[in-house]
């Protein structure tokens, strides 16, 4: 590797890890706004999205520079190539935590609703893997990375569950149906980000061992699993 593409590279992971950190803040207050009804925290995490898309925007034309420029081949290339849908990966959480905020906004506007779950350990558990995933891939370590990966189950069931007691809620108490409404989007949401979570973590096995493992976590990875040499 030349001296110039290493500092490219180099340059490239900084970009990410520190859009990577505006992210899981942005996810980070987006659940406490809606957790604590608090709308001025809500506020501030909508006014900071246009930071984080164009950080987005000038990675992503970062990459495309080193890939035209430089040519990158084996563990450089897939190094560009998993940023670059790391990079994707981290503003579509961004716009996710938005989302969230704006239901945080809603639902501080009407009166408390308590539901038999906790959307609260939803939040905590879905920061928790967006947190490992990152870790993950500012150590490369692909045994995180696993463990992010098989955790995504846990977050569709609180969402299968939190839908569930949704839908009974509005059949009994058709009143609530806004703020219940509210509460299911949030959750929502906050899968959607483990979903994103999970794809950053897969590209962290995929850019450290050449593995891709999209699909494959519920099958026997020996044989669902398909190694690539680039």
């Amino acid at each position: 590797m030349s001296v110039h593409l290493r500092r490219e590279l180099e340059k490239l992971k900084r970009a990410v890890l520190s859009l990577s950190a505006l992210a899981e803040e942005q996810v980070r207050l987006s659940v406490q706004a809606l957790t604590e009804r608090d709308e001025d925290l809500a506020r501030s995490v909508d006014g900071r999205d246009r930071d984080l898309d164009q950080r987005e925007v000038e990675i992503e034309e970062e990459c495309l520079k080193v890939l035209a420029l430089h040519q990158p081949v084996a563990a450089d290339l897939r190094l560009v190539v998993a940023l670059m849908k790391i990079n994707h990966d981290l503003e579509r959480i961004g716009d996710l935590a938005v989302n969230i905020a704006h239901k945080a906004l809603a639902l501080a506007a009407m009166p408390p609703l308590e539901l038999p779950f906790d959307l609260a350990q939803m939040g905590f558990d879905t920061q928790q893997m967006l947190i490992h995933s990152l870790d993950a891939l500012v150590n490369a370590d692909v045994s995180l990375a696993n463990e992010v990966c098989a955790r995504d189950g846990r977050i569709d069931a609180m969402k299968h569950q939190i839908r569930q007691v949704a839908t009974q809620r509005i059949r009994d108490e058709p009143y609530t149906a806004d703020a219940v409404l509210a509460v299911l989007a949030a959750a929502r949401n906050l899968e959607r980000i483990a979903d994103h979570a999970t794809n950053i973590a897969e590209d962290v096995i995929y850019m450290t061992q050449g593995r891709i493992v999209r699909h494959n976590w519920s099958a026997d990875a020996e044989h669902q699993t398909r190694t690539v040499s680039c």
